[in-house]
């Protein structure tokens, strides 16, 4: 079948990106036998045209739209991005019969509101992988995604949950229709990769389970580091590690590090780490292997608020962990989420003066909490009156204590 796969985000919210969810999709289908068309529309001064182009250009069967981002997540003036994935969606249907499908990240949280919202035909929600091409097969045989696992339809009754494969080394780690984009983006990008999937850590807002599943799925260190090694000699010196958490698992990650120091020297990267546990011999590893900057999500100084968060550490961890990559000089972003439950004027007064008191390189601030579907959060804010138990939380909704706006 003739693919058409088109990323919808045109926003630059904090730095620069790249997609590669939908890249790793294309080169899963390029795979399956099917013959891809890749579309960015990052960049482009004309979204819709440049659909109704790629559209007239390949005459495609099915075409695929990823959602990245639903809203920016400011609470005080909250930009809601599906209205600019919607005029790309708009142009699919005035110039095709062929049937939409949406997935990626943002997708994945909300797929059936998502789904109507945008007037789309199908949806993916989790792994695009293996059910991407499975939908395909499908329609190619003139059926339709009826316990597809993750696969919604339009109007149609509720879909398999979302199957989260173990197995990731058998997904795509690139895709030719990278190699363009990346090469356009200068050198402000640090080219994302992805080792790990999934985490159990269950903090009480967050919605990476929704896209990503509880489970730690690892691909193997070797062809991770061996395929950005790849990536280096082909002129890439800076990369972004973009799992979860890349301390969990430790010995993984130390692994990584080995394989980083041997195969890829001279490379810069940044990654996330969860302040817990993390031991002088991984931050000394990340370091020898050329990690530059660590994205340190903390949230809060105060350990009241921590436990309310379902979080496993305590200040305690945070400012230990701090302290070691300074040491090591690996420079740290440090994030606190204000406004939560628990949280009091004296609360919020005891994060801003722990984070001053770790001397940080960085710092963002946010100001309530965006709530998620199926999150302990949402749930919170239900039994607090803040949203009704039938709101999908599709437009942003965020959690702010009374009080101290």
């Amino acid at each position: 079948m003739k693919v058409l796969l088109i990323s919808a985000n045109t926003e630059r919210i904090n730095m620069v990106t790249m997609p590669l969810g939908l890249g790793l999709v294309a080169a899963a289908t390029r795979r399956a036998g099917h013959d891809v068309t890749f579309l960015d529309l990052l960049d482009d001064a004309d979204p819709e045209a440049a659909v109704v182009r790629a559209i007239a250009a390949t005459r495609p069967d099915v075409i695929g739209i990823s959602v990245r981002n639903i809203d920016d997540q400011t609470r005080d003036n909250p930009r809601f991005l599906l209205e600019q994935v919607r005029p790309a969606v708009m142009a699919c249907r005035a110039g095709t019969r062929a049937p939409i499908v949406l997935g990626g990240a943002g997708y994945s949280i909300f797929p059936d509101a998502a789904l109507a919202y945008l007037g789309a035909d199908f949806g993916v929600a989790g792994d695009g992988e293996e059910a991407f091409p499975a939908l395909l097969s499908r329609l190619q045989a003139g059926g339709g995604p009826a316990g597809l696992p993750g696969v919604h339809a339009a109007g149609a009754p509720a879909a398999a949950p979302a199957a989260f494969a173990d197995a990731l080394d058998s997904f795509p780690l690139w895709d030719e229709a990278l190699d363009p984009i990346a090469s356009a983006a200068g050198p402000d990008l640090w080219l994302p990769v992805q080792s790990r999937r999934g985490c159990p850590n269950d903090c009480s807002y967050c919605s990476t389970a929704r896209i990503q599943g509880r489970r730690i799925r690892s691909r193997s260190p070797r062809r991770v580091v061996e395929k950005l090694a790849a990536l280096a000699r082909a002129g890439f010196k800076r990369f972004y590690f973009v799992d979860n958490s890349f301390n969990i698992p430790h010995d993984y990650a130390l692994e990584i590090c080995r394989l980083m120091k041997e195969l890829a020297p001279g490379v810069e990267w940044r990654c996330i780490l969860y302040p817990h546990l993390v031991s002088d011999e991984l931050v000394s590893a990340m370091a020898g292997a050329g990690c530059v900057e660590v994205s340190l999500g903390f949230e809060s100084g105060s350990s009241r608020v921590l436990r309310q968060m379902h979080k496993r550490f305590a200040p305690a961890d945070v400012r230990a962990t701090s302290e070691l990559l300074a040491r090591h000089g690996i420079r740290r972003m440090g994030f606190l989420l204000l406004g939560g439950p628990g949280e009091t004027r004296e609360t919020v007064e005891e994060s801003l003066a722990f984070a001053d008191s770790l001397r940080l390189e960085a710092l963002k601030t946010t100001v309530g909490i965006r709530i998620y579907p199926g999150t302990p959060l949402a749930r919170r804010a239900v039994q607090d009156g803040m949203i009704s138990p039938e709101d999908d939380l599709l437009q942003p909704r965020f959690y702010l204590t009374p009080g101290l706006r």
